[in-house]
């Protein structure tokens, strides 16, 4: 009947950020920050979170002498995404 969601993803801005990332597959922290509306503190412990599962990749670099930090979406995280869309239809009558 229902399924079980992942409690990973089951966070609203762990979601979020997979779900810019589940479109344009990466994408620079400053972006995420500002369409999720976060605040840096916040979306770090997230980001950090979601690499520890293994659901995304984070680059840091420095790019004009400034960090630079890039979310890149795995084949891993793609699924995980992609399964908790399918149990989350079971809670909305979906099959």
């Amino acid at each position: 009947m229902f399924k079980e969601l992942d409690p990973i993803l089951h966070s609203q801005l762990r979601l979020a950020v997979m779900s810019l990332l589940i479109g344009v597959k990466e994408a620079e922290f400053t972006f995420i920050k500002e369409k999720t509306n976060s605040t840096a503190g916040n979306l770090s412990v997230q980001i950090q979170k979601l690499k520890d599962a293994g659901y995304i990749d984070v680059i840091k670099q420095f790019k004009d002498n400034y960090p630079q930090t890039t979310c890149k979406i795995t084949k891993l995280g793609i699924k995980a995404f992609e399964e908790y869309v399918v149990n989350l239809q079971s809670y909305l009558g979906g099959t």
